[in-house]
């Protein structure tokens, strides 16, 4: 194994996921890319007429947002590079979309080894409902995945 896909989103528990792949990546001398989607930034700036009597999105927008949404990701990828002592090894990739859909797709382009990924802890409920990335990505992944349980 010697490519390591990190992936992260912005919870505090990313750290643990980070430290835990990087560790992982060391033993295997791996290459690592530290990897975050956005997702679906493009609704963020998008006009709406109101509707069942809401009227959020009836008000002009900046649509600058989507880049600043976009250079605060790529400087928390940066950051999280720093504070991995920026090894010549680690590359950082930012892409928009379906959360799950987003990792497999850029692991199978970088050809990707192993991914590395942190499982919060839901409640049975919104897991039913709703799913979760990890899950998502367990269900359709060809690449092997280390999950990081991150909830308490």
């Amino acid at each position: 194994m010697k490519k390591v896909l990190i992936t992260l989103d912005y919870n505090p528990d990313s750290e643990k996921v980070v430290n835990m792949g990087y560790e992982l990546s060391k033993l295997m001398n791996a290459e690592i890319c530290l990897f975050h989607v956005l997702s679906e930034v493009r609704y963020y700036g998008m006009q709406y007429e109101p509707f069942m009597g809401y009227e959020g999105y009836a008000f002009p927008v900046d649509y600058r947002i989507q880049e600043e949404f976009v250079k605060v990701a790529q400087d928390y990828l940066e950051k999280t590079k720093q504070h991995l002592n920026n090894g010549n090894n680690i590359s950082t990739h930012l892409a928009e979309g379906d959360t799950a859909k987003t990792i497999l797709e850029y692991a199978e382009e970088w050809k990707a080894d192993l991914i590395v990924m942190g499982t919060h802890s839901h409640g049975t409920l919104e897991k039913i409902f709703l799913g979760t990335v990890a899950s998502s990505v367990l269900e359709h992944t060809k690449i092997p995945v280390y999950m990081v349980p991150t909830g308490k």
